[in-house]
């Protein structure tokens, strides 16, 4: 079954520009008669064309708060970067205290599941090396999905652990049954996400047989949300149970600081993501013990579902962190319960760049790939509507397109057609062989 992603097109939005299809770092958009189309096997829900797309065509959707009138009670579970969405804020129960305004029963924060992460990962530091090196984060969905689908072979790096917010959930429903009698079905429990990636995980798990999530609110809708109440509250409970290293994980960097011990690299941004997935894949960092891998600015604070510009956003969680205590919780679960943080089921390699089911026709595709991708100008213009020509040739034996579809091709049989180099007149300035002489009048 085809994952439901939450990165969306509208196409009444979309012009066929082609910004998208540069920014993709899994090739997964195409432009055909002035539209964009995802091609859903490919896309990680990074949320690079949300930025990149000049007309706001491509978004990113999450639940509606009105899921919530299906349960009796409802947990919402923040992500600390929502704390850093809001100017002037010196107490975080403030927006704690408002979520219990807007339709909320309960409050559980992520950044209190991420402190019990870190400490159970610094146990497992204890007890020894870890059997693989470098270890490779499992907290960000869109790296996960990544690496199934392009770095297979770096799946046996990958952590064990579940996503903050996954651990979060379960502890939450736990308690709720515990406190109000509920069976857990009529328990709702929903994380407060900064990405769209977080929204596709909530969905489908890639550590977990079966999701542990009822839904997942963006950061943005629930910002809107919350502003008036928290100007309008009478008292404040006071609610914070995490510390600084559990408001750290909103920000790159902040894992790898909850270990303490161990030589980590922090790397933010898809791109430079990708350029340390292949660098590991050949063997060219042996000194690191643990990759922290964010695809977005910043990490999490630089969700496209945030309001704040990243670095000010991580600017106010530094403020925020000030008089807090390093960590107000410990993973202290012993035995069969020590499995509750870990995956139940092994990553799964993503065949998305498969071309034929049948090997030998798969290895005949990839020749006629190869045969006309060397006849083509190499210049990864974008014009037919594919981001590069390795990409455009692949769509062209996959019958996704024809080789018409290349401005290059029509200027050569135009050329054999008049004989005349005339036809340079048809291509876009920058790619015409001879340009006029300026004139001196």
């Amino acid at each position: 079954m085809a994952m439901k992603h939450s990165v969306v097109l509208d196409s009444r939005r979309c012009r066929g520009c082609t910004s998208c299809i540069k920014g993709c770092p899994t090739e997964a958009i195409r432009v055909r008669g002035r539209k964009a189309t995802i091609l859903p096997d490919r896309c990680i829900d990074c949320g690079e064309c949300i930025r990149i797309c000049p007309h706001k065509a491509i978004k990113s959707v999450g639940d509606s708060l009105d899921v919530l009138s299906r349960y009796e009670y409802c947990v919402a579970l923040p992500e600390p970067a929502l704390y850093g969405q809001f100017h002037n804020l010196d107490n975080i129960d403030i927006v704690l205290n408002a979520l219990l305004e807007i339709g909320f029963h309960k409050v559980y924060e992520v950044a209190k599941a991420a402190e019990m992460l870190s400490d159970f990962e610094r146990q497992c530091i204890c007890e020894g090396p870890a059997s693989v090196t470098p270890l490779i984060s499992s907290s960000c969905p869109t790296v996960l999905r990544l690496i199934r689908m392009r770095f297979p072979k770096l799946m046996g790096h990958v952590a064990c652990t579940i996503l903050p917010m996954e651990l979060a959930a379960i502890l939450a429903r736990r308690e709720a049954a515990e406190e109000t009698g509920l069976p857990p079905e009529r328990i709702g429990v929903f994380a407060i996400v900064p990405c769209s990636s977080k929204v596709t995980a909530a969905r489908e798990s890639e550590g977990l047989s079966h999701p542990v999530l009822d839904g997942a609110f963006a950061i943005r809708d629930i910002y809107l949300r919350l502003l008036s109440p928290m100007k309008h509250l009478e008292t404040v409970e006071p609610m914070t149970s995490a510390g600084i290293i559990g408001m750290g994980w909103a920000s790159c960097g902040g894992e790898s600081a909850a270990r303490l011990r161990e030589r980590c690299v922090a790397v933010d941004g898809i791109n430079n993501v990708i350029r340390m997935l292949e660098e590991i894949e050949d063997g060219r960092l042996p000194e690191a013990d643990f990759l922290e891998l964010s695809a977005c600015t910043q990490g999490c604070v630089g969700g496209c579902f945030t309001v704040e510009n990243p670095y000010a956003a991580k600017m106010r969680l530094k403020s925020l962190m000030k008089g807090q205590p390093v960590s107000r919780n410990r993973f202290r679960f012993e035995g069969a319960e020590r499995d509750i943080v870990r995956r139940d089921k092994e990553l799964q390699y993503l065949p998305t760049f498969v071309l034929d089911q049948d090997l030998g026709a798969a290895l005949n595709k990839q020749l006629r790939i190869q045969e006309l991708e060397s006849h083509l100008p190499g210049l990864h213009c974008g014009s037919c509507g594919a981001p590069s020509c390795h990409a455009f040739a692949e769509d062209v034996i996959l019958g996704r397109a024809t080789v018409e579809d290349c401005i290059f091709k029509v200027r050569e049989r135009m050329r054999s057609m008049a004989g005349k180099d005339e036809a340079d007149d048809y291509l876009p300035p920058p790619f015409r062989r001879c340009q006029p002489e300026p004139s001196n009048k």
